[in-house]
């Protein structure tokens, strides 16, 4: 019972209905008044806050403030990233080529292959696990 009495005062301090009147300090005349509660001045404040955040986040997003923050890189850092990292994935292709032809010039160089013709069709190269980053 305690807790919904609580409940209800905390509700009717936010429901409170405040003036705020900011006066001339020479004439003493209001020069603007202001009807406000608690709870309507908690929403205009957040409302503001979320707001400020939301633009300062599509600030950075979107434009090229963002390869000022610290660890983001540059683009010619991206572009280069991107550029050897194709590199890499073609040298890795031919370096399979290259050890599957091996291993079969040493099968038939062995015997253990009936002919000694290399078919380049059925070459298998296995798949290589890649993480993704």
């Amino acid at each position: 019972m305690a807790k919904r009495i609580d409940a209800e005062s905390t509700l009717k301090r936010l429901r409170n209905r405040y003036r705020l009147v900011v006066m001339n300090d020479d004439t003493y005349e209001e020069v603007v008044t202001f009807k406000l509660s608690r709870l309507s001045v908690y929403i205009t404040l957040s409302t503001i806050f979320v707001l400020l955040v939301g633009l300062t986040v599509a600030l950075i997003t979107f434009t090229n403030l963002k390869y000022y923050l610290p660890g983001y890189g540059s683009q010619s850092q991206r572009k280069e990233l991107i550029f050897y990292k194709t590199k890499i994935d073609s040298l890795e292709k031919s370096m399979l080529y290259k050890d599957q032809y091996l291993e079969n010039l040493k099968k038939v160089l062995s015997g253990d292959v009936k002919t000694n013709v290399l078919d380049t069709a059925t070459l298998k190269i296995p798949e290589v696990e890649r993480s993704t980053q």
